[in-house]
């Protein structure tokens, strides 16, 4: 065998030795910064519970508790512990709420470095839009929704027993309530989404519109409380939404379109 063919083996696989390490590196890299945006976020959200729970919880609970107490409903506790945890409840959503720009920047300092300019900029103003959508969805829901609901339960239970209600499953209601509105809300952004991967298009959109329909109004009569109010004041919001993101997909496909004619312009000259 000739005396460099050992050479060439053997500068392949020292060549081949550090490309492995270099990624083990990488990797241990990647998984530290994780580590260290789980260790902020949690530090942060644990910090803001505890405060909020030893000294602002009650007047959370009492806050939340006291548009029902003023429909002349009890509310009681049948759990040693129910009260405390649906302030522990309360005061984690606070938590997050209150310490969301921390979690956004720990999440968008990991993220960043993978995205270039442009993707940078448009990750920015999408997140943004889907957090104004959830919480315009919940508000919309607290708002003009959520106490029709419960006047509708009181008013439908009335005549067979007096109403009262416990803390636990009051907050548990409210929640379930509540998430499913901001949720839905995201419609606009997920169709964006969808449409820029390339699953669907404005056309699509518009062809199947009907079945849509009928989709919104089974989601909301699975997401909202069996009464017939709720079910129409979510699905009416999301009929309006479902046409705004026919408008947005179009719009996402114009724009695709406007950003490849040049591309093919240059390839047509080659």
């Amino acid at each position: 065998m000739p005396a460099s063919d050992p050479n060439r083996t053997y500068t392949r696989y020292e060549n081949a030795e550090p490309d492995e390490s270099m990624e083990s590196q990488t990797l241990l890299a990647h998984l530290n910064e994780l580590r260290k945006m789980l260790m902020i976020i949690a530090a942060a959200v644990g910090a803001a519970f505890v405060l909020l729970l030893f000294c602002f919880g009650e007047r959370l609970l009492d806050l939340v508790v006291a548009p029902i107490r003023e429909m002349g409903i009890q509310v009681v506790f049948t759990d040693m512990a129910e009260a405390f945890a649906a302030q522990a409840k309360l005061s984690l959503l606070a938590a997050v709420i209150l310490v969301s720009p921390v979690i956004f920047f720990a999440v968008w300092w990991f993220v960043r470095p993978a995205l270039s300019k442009k993707e940078r900029r448009q990750a920015l103003i999408y997140l943004g839009i889907a957090v104004l959508l959830f919480v315009t969805g919940v508000l919309f829901a607290y708002r003009f929704v959520f106490f029709l609901a419960v006047n509708f339960f009181v008013s439908a239970g009335s005549g067979v027993a007096m109403p009262m209600m416990t803390i636990g499953k009051y907050i548990s209601f409210l929640f379930g309530f509540l998430v499913p509105f901001g949720v839905m809300f995201e419609l606009p952004v997920v169709v964006v989404w969808l449409t820029k991967l390339g699953f669907i298009d404005a056309d699509t959109l518009r062809k199947g519109r009907r079945f849509f329909i009928v989709g919104i109004f089974v989601a909301a009569a699975i997401l909202t409380p069996p009464d017939v109010v709720s079910q129409i004041m979510l699905a009416v919001p999301l009929l309006g939404l479902f046409e705004v993101s026919v408008i947005c997909a179009k719009v996402v496909e114009r724009r695709s379109l406007s950003d490849k004619a040049p591309l093919e312009k240059v390839s047509a000259v080659k």
